[in-house]
């Protein structure tokens, strides 16, 4: 007689979704269309939202926009689902000072992505993160995306990391599963996946969670999928997965998640414009007509909508 497997840990829920950051034409952040667009994701099933993460382009967002956009999304949802910030740059001070501002501004938990572009050591990787999170005393994912960044989290750092009492979780978007689920096992870290289109190959060898950008659409659909998953029931997750695909295909598959899932979420008339900052641009009209027809095919936007 089989058994269901025991649900793992979840410091930073099951669905996170990695949330966009409403602007207006010409870049100004629009805050109220942020607070209205973070009480529908998690209205939808969304237990976890990231701010200022790529997705919500925090390469070219500053602060005191970042706190403003903190307290703004805490005193919407904060009661509700976990808000974590995302605390990036390729210089140390830097990332540190949007730690300590985001702990005061009200987040729950940091996101610390490995140093871009100036590719440290291994040594110096393990430094920057450490002294980020240490600067603050929330608890703290470890974001490792090479692809990105141009430096890899290394099994020599990972390991010390699982040591730190602040450091929880990881996510992965390496795109090296079997490395991750090794790493999983290995380090007792809680994981959570990266990749859209990973989500069910990562809940089903025992991570924690996801952190999507696809969850704007389909926070309500991951969240079933999770509970599947939890609950043994292998054939629904399954299920959902594939029924999923064509449109994590339509966000993430030719354009830029951040840009293409702004046009989504304008399409479904959840935000007003679908700007960007530069160096990114707006999605096209050919993008925007292949993804308005995914998404009616799927059930995620209505004839009437635009």
């Amino acid at each position: 007689m089989s058994s269901v497997p025991p649900r793992p840990p979840r410091s930073f829920g099951s669905v996170s979704v990695a949330m966009a950051t409403p602007m207006k034409p010409g870049g100004a952040l629009d805050i109220p269309a942020a607070q209205r667009l973070a009480r529908h994701l998690v209205n939808s099933g969304a237990d976890s939202l990231v701010l200022s993460g790529t997705t919500g382009e925090s390469p070219t967002t500053h602060q005191p926009e970042k706190d403003e956009l903190v307290t703004a999304v805490v005193e919407e949802v904060g009661t509700e689902a976990m808000i974590i910030a995302g605390a990036g740059s390729n210089d140390t001070a830097h990332a540190t000072r949007i730690a300590v501002a985001a702990e005061r501004t009200g987040a729950h938990g940091l996101l610390v992505v490995s140093p871009y572009y100036n590719r440290p050591s291994q040594e110096g990787v393990y430094r920057h993160i450490r002294t980020v999170v240490e600067a603050t005393s929330l608890p703290a994912m470890i974001y490792d995306i090479p692809g990105r960044t141009g430096v890899a989290v290394g099994e020599e750092i990972l390991d010390r990391f699982a040591q730190h009492p602040q450091i929880r979780a990881v996510k992965d978007a390496t795109g090296n599963v079997a490395q991750g689920f090794d790493r999983m096992r290995r380090t007792g870290l809680e994981y959570y996946s990266g990749d859209d289109n990973l989500n069910l190959a990562w809940l089903v060898h025992g991570a924690s969670g996801v952190v999507s950008v696809v969850g704007h659409l389909t926070a309500g659909r991951y969240a079933q999928m999770v509970r599947a998953v939890d609950s043994g029931d292998l054939f629904t997750a399954r299920d959902l997965s594939a029924q999923l695909a064509p449109v994590v295909e339509a966000v993430m598959g030719g354009g830029q998640g951040a840009v293409m899932v702004k046009a989504a979420l304008q399409l479904q008339g959840l935000i007003e414009h679908r700007s960007v900052r530069s160096p990114l641009v707006e999605a096209t009209e050919a993008e925007i007509a292949d993804l308005r027809t995914a998404m009616l095919t799927h059930n995620l936007l209505k004839d009437t909508d635009r």
